[in-house]
């Protein structure tokens, strides 16, 4: 039987990680989406060591708090250097965008640079139920 190169430490690497803090703003409107494109992320992958180069896509409808641009920013730099598979870059900057504003919905969409003439496509998304007026 042949080794596994790939272990469940590579695979639940930087899940835990710590990385700043989203800050936000109180959202003055309703019913609209927030579309941040950040077109030149990096990350490193947990096995090789090498950096993964992808774009970031956030599309959200703010409930009561919007992203502050700057700490968002600063947050997705961190991943500069932490090692994390690509699907699980996508799955925590989702779950760390909900935690932070507590949105109607968002979704990320993670479009990763080929390597070895593959390229990978990674969508999560969030959606909760409308808890009466804003």
């Amino acid at each position: 039987m042949k080794k596994r190169e790939y272990t469940d430490e590579h695979a639940a690497a930087g899940i835990d990680a710590e990385l700043p803090a989203i800050e936000t703003w109180p959202n003055q409107y309703p019913d609209y989406e927030i579309e941040i494109d950040t077109p030149e992320f990096t990350s490193v992958c947990p096995k090789t060591g090498l950096p993964d180069f992808g774009k970031i896509l956030l599309k959200y409808v703010p409930n009561k708090r919007c992203l502050e641009l700057k700490s968002y920013k600063m947050y997705l730099l961190s991943y500069r250097n932490v090692g994390i598979f690509q699907e699980n870059v996508v799955n925590r900057v989702l779950q760390d965008v909900v935690k932070a504003t507590d949105p109607i919905s968002a979704t990320v969409i993670g479009d990763f640079s080929p390597r070895g003439g593959l390229g990978t496509v990674v969508t999560a998304s969030y959606n909760r139920k409308k808890r009466g007026k804003r």
